[in-house]
């Protein structure tokens, strides 16, 4: 068995990582509770927590709520655990031993047979290494790194927050619905034996992202192009998403991110920039976005996320008047600083403190979780989730 650090073994610790894994889970969309949490960790209470089939099967039970969510669930526990899907892994007749409490899902696991053991340091090593990444700044990921970010990244989703619409479809409570009721009344001979009702049909809000690629987040641009990336080449949900890049001038890179593959979005998308890591024209690009797009009826009713350190080269009042014309058109403006998370962080730049008043949301971009973060509050959460 090859050796490897052994990190704390307490119950907080496991706690720590099981809450963890049940939130990169939320963030594909999954609607994960406060009660499917717990579920979860009661689960791995009874369960193995060092064995990737019981993890994986403790958490496909209690955390997904119907069919649609198993997809997004693979997804997330591939990313977390740097590895293949559970079940293709382990011998589904590997005996699990019965704990009275949570074992640590990154302490070293004892017990067992040989063959076993790769696997179980494979899950407590990757769990271990998913918790640091998640909290680490982008701009001072190592390649090898990176390319778990990478994967993390892609396990997301990045639905709009959904909003009622005017079209109605059956429901087992809410209004009722007179035209079905009668034709079910008319089919019984006049007597209204069932009373259907309904309710809104409710569908994503739009999703517009405008990431800033200028020289000052050249070191973030391309993860936040891939946050993008799973907006508009996950499709979202059933909601429409966009995406603009803005630096000396605005490029629409929508169709270069339809591409399902991150890797041949990432490429598409190094070839439709042409000012990637060059100066910075916010209020200019914006002006132009909402004059060809926003104003004809992409900003109204969306959450419109900018992503950006609020550096501006240009004119600040240009900035805040175009701020202030997007807020009144916008559902939700948020803004995603990655710069935000450094100690004493201030928004003194000139840019930043232009646009701050017609902010909604203002939040950190630094990291994966910090990303996770945003997503949920793109989904309609709470910022402090």
């Amino acid at each position: 068995m090859r050796e490897m650090h052994t990190p704390p073994t307490d119950a907080a610790d496991a706690l720590d990582t099981a809450v963890a894994f049940a939130r990169t889970v939320r963030s594909t969309g999954v609607p994960v509770t406060t009660g499917r949490i717990r579920a979860f960790v009661e689960a791995l209470e009874v369960l193995d927590a060092g064995r990737r089939l019981d993890v994986y099967w403790a958490g496909r039970s209690t955390l997904c709520g119907n069919r649609d969510d198993l997809g997004r669930y693979d997804r997330a526990f591939e990313a977390f655990f740097e590895g293949e899907a559970p079940h293709t892994r382990l011998r589904p007749g590997t005996p699990s031993s019965q704990r009275p409490q949570l074992r640590s899902l990154t302490a070293p696991l004892h017990g067992g047979d040989d063959d076993g053991d790769d696997d179980e340091l494979h899950l407590t090593a990757s769990a271990s290494r998913h918790e640091v990444l998640r909290q680490r700044d982008l701009a001072s990921l190592t390649p090898a790194d990176r390319d778990l970010v990478n994967r993390l990244l892609a396990a997301m989703s990045l639905p709009g927050e959904p909003r009622r619409t005017r079209r109605h479809h059956p429901w087992h409570r809410g209004g009722l619905d007179e035209h079905a009721t009668v034709r079910e009344a008319l089919r019984g001979m006049g007597d209204p034996r069932v009373l259907h009702r309904r309710r809104h049909r409710r569908r994503p809000r739009t999703v517009v992202l405008l990431v800033d690629v200028s020289g000052s987040m050249g070191t973030y641009a391309d993860a936040l192009l891939r946050f993008a990336h799973v907006a508009v080449g996950r499709g979202g949900g059933t909601g429409r998403a966009e995406a603009f890049t803005i630096g000396t001038r605005l490029t629409r890179i929508t169709r270069e991110l339809s591409h399902r593959d991150p890797d041949t979005a990432m490429a598409a998308v190094a070839g439709a920039i042409p000012d990637w890591s060059g100066g910075t024209r916010l209020g200019d690009g914006l002006k132009e976005w909402l004059d060809r797009w926003g104003q004809r009826g992409l900003a109204r009713g969306a959450i419109v996320v900018i992503l950006s350190d609020g550096w501006e080269r240009g004119d600040t009042t240009v900035l805040a008047t175009q701020m202030e014309r997007l807020q009144r058109l916008a559902h939700r403006v948020v803004w995603s600083n990655p710069r935000k998370a450094a100690p004493g962080y201030e928004p003194l730049v000139g840019g930043m403190a232009a646009a701050l008043p017609h902010v909604d949301e203002f939040l950190t971009g630094h990291s994966v979780a910090a990303l996770e973060r945003l997503a949920r509050v793109v989904m309609g959460g709470d910022v402090h989730a």
